[in-house]
């Protein structure tokens, strides 16, 4: 029986870094995890959250993965270390804000991390900031409304441009070069955010980085199976065949309009994932 690679978040957020794995890993077997009862995370309490995620790295383990991502960059930056010490038995590789290349990529030019409160007021999130940030350029901006949004399934409206214009309005944007997209729900919405921002400011998240790592450190254990080369050819020939099983809350998915929807957004992660 071969061992999956689990993927979890507190919603639909996490199929953003599901459908990278897919495209770098296209002959692994994933079992992918919305705790779809508790979403979103971003606003609970750090107890809470750490009680999510306990819970579900134990119905991971259960499952015989062979490794958990945690999908969630508040999950990562609330519960990752402790789950670390917690369950050595298994490798936890977590996401979070892609700062640092967003730091080294900016030439100079201010950096806007946006993310969910709870990330934003995370000391792993403020500590990763003060470690790269020597000239002081990253701006940090909370965006819950936009988990609502895509937890609805809405993508593309007028209350979503109006929510993301508001939002930006106190910013010069003139002045920035990155935008960092530390929430993984945010990466359903990259067309909205690309149609607003000046045309020099690039896009960049933490799921390319993360799945880089869950290669390695896979590899390092002898559990990485033959990848292909990360350019979505192997994805294109092999999409129909890697086998995912979907779970909300430890309820297996089974219902034929729910897997519809699934698909439909891996649809629309793939013409996401061409803009930057």
């Amino acid at each position: 029986m071969s061992m999956d690679i689990g993927i979890f978040d507190s919603g639909i957020g996490g199929l953003t870094l599901l459908h990278q794995a897919m495209v770098l890993m296209p002959r692994e077997d994933f079992l992918f995890y919305a705790d779809t009862d508790h979403v979103p995370y971003g606003t609970k309490t750090r107890e809470q959250v750490t009680a999510y995620v306990d819970e579900v790295i134990r119905f991971m383990i259960a499952h015989d993965c062979k490794a958990v991502v945690i999908a969630c960059n508040t999950a990562t930056a609330v519960a990752a270390e402790q789950m670390r010490s917690r369950y050595t038995q298994i490798p936890i590789i977590g996401i979070e804000p892609a700062v640092k290349p967003a730091v080294a990529e900016s030439e100079g030019r201010r950096v806007l991390v946006v993310a969910t409160p709870l990330t934003v007021h995370e000391k792993r999130l403020q500590k990763l900031v003060e470690r790269v940030d020597d000239d002081h350029l990253v701006d940090l901006l909370e965006l819950p409304g936009l988990v609502e949004f895509a937890e609805r399934g809405e993508f593309v409206s007028e209350r979503v441009t109006s929510y993301l214009q508001e939002k930006l309005s106190g910013y010069a944007l003139d002045r920035y070069g990155e935008l960092v997209l530390g929430c993984t729900h945010f990466n359903y919405f990259k067309d909205t955010f690309r149609a607003l921002l000046p045309p020099r400011i690039h896009m960049i998240d933490g799921s390319l980085g993360t799945v880089r790592q869950l290669m390695r450190v896979l590899d390092v254990r002898h559990e990485l199976r033959e990848s292909a080369a990360g350019d979505g050819v192997e994805w294109e020939k092999h999409k129909n065949d890697i086998c995912v099983r979907y779970y909300e809350s430890g309820r297996e998915i089974t219902d034929a309009a729910k897997l519809a929807t699934i698909r439909r957004l891996h649809g629309r992660l793939e013409q996401m994932r061409k803009i930057v």
